[in-house]
């Protein structure tokens, strides 16, 4: 009977190939070496157990007797010694006759307060006998870590493993961090008691003092500054050194040293932070292997968004302590300077809203600045109004005011519309020139469902599919890869931003009639109404027009409600049957109560509306109104200012131009029926055919040469050639434009007037100064008479009068 076969399964001939004779015996080798290196450990072991038995044989006890007392202990005893036995009771001599017979009582040790037979508890020293009775625990050694190196290969012993203990740094830094920490404590100690035998300082002395500490944080502040400018990449540390000055702990410094920290961090991330948005790195790349340029680059990233993520903190924290009237118990500023700081870190909020709207975090900053444009100080509030602005003028794309105006709606509508009127006028700054007005109605409409795959194999062949899907991805490619802005995108975005207007504005006209924010909603549905979707046309209208003759709006509100109303009747107005008698109405009847006082600078909405109602709708005007209009203004230019009569003036011309029959107003022999009624409300009743342009002879006296220039033209005839033409300057300019371009807002004239002459006269002018003879032979004669002086008798004058 064959031997039974081993159960361990033998390798094969192939295996056996695969594996070389090198590599086996290497094998071998590292057994050999693990059992002898684990027996030698425990031969250590046993040497060390039997070292420490012995030696525990070898001590003796010290006899009780060489315990000395304590001198406390002494006096105790002496002083129980002297107590009168007399004194005490039966059951307490007892208790200590029966401890003294116990030899735990004399073998216990005295020092020890607490009682003999009292349970063990948790964490207390066993007694000697139980000590004994505990078995021995034996010293351990640190083992040290072995390090196995590369082995060496010998020609007649073969491969020689080589291995080498890990060397232990001595805790040399964690010592001399105690010494300086003890040091330093010491310092303190000595510099309190120094300070305090000190006399106190002088205010000069202190103000030198404190110059000297912000010299220094100055220079430590620039230093600081020009190497992360640099070499931002390898300098970003620094800037988590800079960010830790805005934690000045000096009462004397505090306040300046803050301020200083954060309009430099301000500038610094404004030359540092790249043009582009840092996206976190994901776990896959965050485990790839990449190079040092680009380790280096991932390095710098993430540190600049954590310093600029707490930057943005600790500005915020600071707006939100002066608000809240907060100050920390450790803080060295006081509550009256929180305001100043407060002042610096919004205005650093500002300037960062402006610089990076592309970076990260422009979402939590608008968050942060929108509700403080409804600030009750004004000076905060006109510096966050004027940042959102200048954001909203300079947005190309649209994000950054999608972003806006979402967070200002929702500010409206939590305050339930108890805003300031400048949050609204903000809006007006947006650069919306086109939407998508069509996507209103096609997201209402049902869409159409998608092709399945079944019609997709139909329709398409499957090289025409696979070619369109080729196609699109290579179109997204290049989408991504295009700097330049997505026109579809773009409109997509406006046309978001624009619903979002408009809910705000019809959420006020409907729910807060009578708010002060009705002025800027209606100046702002002028602007943006030929934006407005066709449907809502007809209901706001007749919102318009109830406002208007409920007579609750000022004049320029109502020139607003008459400004929007025909800039929607002007574009896809067109279609619908409205006539807009009232409005024209109501406008003739409003021009008279504009001047040169505050209501100057309304003449441009009056003039924008001039435009939209007569020029642009000038098949739907009759001759009668417009002869009214051009009456009127022409009485109006006579008290304006002189930007308002020259912009007054040019329209005058575009009506007159625009509707011919405008001239038999220039001439005086032609004569309708009827009498001009100037002080009746309606244009086309108030027979202005009847009357003439006399206030242009009185403008061409006018001590501005522009209006002067115009006056004379229209006088002509506004002739388009000739001698009586204007230039092509004025000419072709639009009234508005006239009006801006010729304003005294600074105080000047526009043209320049000439200063008179400084040149003094030679000589004066001695003698005769009257031309008339017979008036100077008068005068002297009056002069030349003596005056004799009287005294004043009413009685015999009136008697005098009485006998006549």
């Amino acid at each position: 009977m064959s031997p039974p076969r081993s159960k361990k399964r033998k390798p094969s001939f192939r295996r056996l190939l695969k594996t070389s004779n090198v590599k086996l015996e290497n094998k071998l080798k590292n057994r050999q070496f693990k059992k002898e290196s684990s027996d030698k450990k425990q031969r250590k072991e046993q040497k060390k157990l039997r070292a420490a038995l012995k030696d525990a044989a070898l001590k003796t006890p010290l006899p009780m007797e060489r315990y000395k007392k304590r001198p406390e202990e002494e006096e105790e005893e002496e002083f129980v010694e002297s107590l009168p036995i007399d004194m005490m009771d039966d059951d307490d001599l007892e208790q200590i006759k029966a401890m003294a017979q116990k030899a735990s009582f004399l073998t216990r040790d005295l020092s020890s307060s607490g009682p003999v037979h009292a349970k063990k508890r948790k964490g207390e020293q066993p007694g000697p006998e139980n000590y004994e009775k505990m078995p021995r625990k034996m010293h351990k050694t640190e083992e040290k870590e072995v390090i196995h190196l590369l082995p060496i290969k010998d020609k007649i012993r073969g491969l020689i493993p080589q291995s080498m203990e890990k060397p232990v740094v001595p805790e040399k830094e964690d010592e001399e961090e105690d010494e300086a920490d003890v040091q330093t404590g010491l310092e303190t100690f000595e510099n309190e008691d120094v300070a305090d035998a000190r006399p106190p300082l002088t205010t000069q002395e202190q103000q030198e003092v404190r110059t000297q500490k912000l010299t220094e944080r100055r220079l430590r502040i620039a230093s600081l500054g020009s190497d992360i400018l640099s070499e931002p990449t390898t300098n970003i540390k620094k800037l988590k050194e800079l960010r830790s000055m805005l934690m000045e702990t000096d009462p004397c410094v505090a306040v300046t040293v803050r301020k200083l920290v954060m309009v430099s961090l301000m500038e610094v991330f404004k030359d540092i932070v790249p043009s582009y948005r840092i996206r976190p790195l994901t776990e896959a790349e965050k485990g790839l292997k990449v190079k040092k340029d680009t380790l280096q680059l991932r390095e710098f990233e993430e540190g600049l968004v954590s310093q600029y993520k707490f930057f943005l903190e600790n500005l915020e924290q600071t707006v939100r302590d002066w608000k809240q009237k907060k100050r920390k118990r450790r803080e060295s500023v006081s509550l009256q300077s929180y305001k100043g700081l407060a002042e610096v870190a919004i205005r650093c909020i500002c300037e960062l809203l402006v610089a990076l709207p592309h970076f990260n975090f422009h979402n939590n900053i608008i968050v942060m600045l929108v509700p403080l444009m409804n600030d009750p100080i004004k000076r905060v509030s006109d510096m966050c109004c004027e940042a959102v602005k200048t954001l909203l003028k300079q947005d190309k794309q649209g994000q950054a005011s999608l972003g806006t105006v979402k967070v200002i709606s929702g500010m409206v509508k939590s305050r339930n519309y108890d805003v300031r009127p400048e949050v609204l006028k903000v809006l007006l700054c947006l650069r919306i020139k086109e939407a998508d007005l069509k996507r209103d109605t096609d997201d209402t409409a049902p869409r159409k469902k998608a092709m399945k795959y079944k019609e997709k194999q139909k329709t398409l062949s499957r090289m025409q599919r696979k070619w369109k899907k080729a196609e699109e991805k290579l179109e997204k490619e290049l989408l991504e890869a295009d700097a330049s802005e997505n026109k579809d995108q773009k409109i997509k975005l406006h046309t978001e931003t624009l619903n979002m207007v408009f809910l705000i504005y019809f959420r006020i006209l409907k729910k807060a009639e009578k708010s002060i924010l009705l002025s800027s909603v209606l100046e702002g549905l002028a602007k943006f109404a030929h934006l407005i979707n066709l449907e809502f046309f007809d209901d706001l209208l007749n919102v318009l027009q109830h406002h208007i003759q409920s007579g609750d709006l000022t004049y320029r509100e109502s020139l607003h409600c008459i400004q929007t109303a025909f800039n929607i009747l002007s574009g896809q107005g067109d279609v619908l049957n409205i006539d807009p008698l009232k409005f024209y109405t109501h406008l003739y009847k409003t021009l008279l109560k504009l001047n040169a006082g505050a209501t100057n600078d309304d003449i441009s909405i009056v003039l924008r509306c001039l435009d939209v109602m007569l020029t642009k709708r000038r098949k739907q005007v009759t001759l009668q109104r417009a002869l009214a209009f051009v009456k009127r203004l022409s009485t109006l230019s006579l008290h304006t200012l002189p930007n308002a009569t020259v912009g007054i003036l040019a329209s005058n011309r575009t009506l007159m131009h625009t509707f011919p029959k405008c001239d038999i107003l220039l001439d005086n022999e032609a004569q309708g029926s009827g009498v001009y009624l100037p002080e009746l409300d309606e244009p086309e009743y108030c027979s202005p055919q009847n009357t003439a342009l006399w206030e242009m002879h009185t403008l061409k006296k006018h001590y501005h040469p522009v209006v002067r220039r115009f006056a004379t033209h229209l006088c002509a005839g506004a002739p388009s050639e000739g001698s009586g033409a204007l230039n092509v300057q004025l000419a072709r300019r639009h009234p508005v434009e006239l009006f801006e371009d010729y304003s005294a807002k600074d105080m000047t004239f526009n043209p320049p007037v000439a200063a008179p002459s400084t040149k003094k006269k030679d000589y004066f002018t001695i003698g005769t100064a009257l031309m008339d003879d017979q008036l100077k032979m008068q005068i002297d004669r009056v002069l030349s008479a003596e005056t004799v002086e009287e005294s004043l008798d009413f009685s015999a004058v009136l008697l005098q009068t009485r006998s006549t």
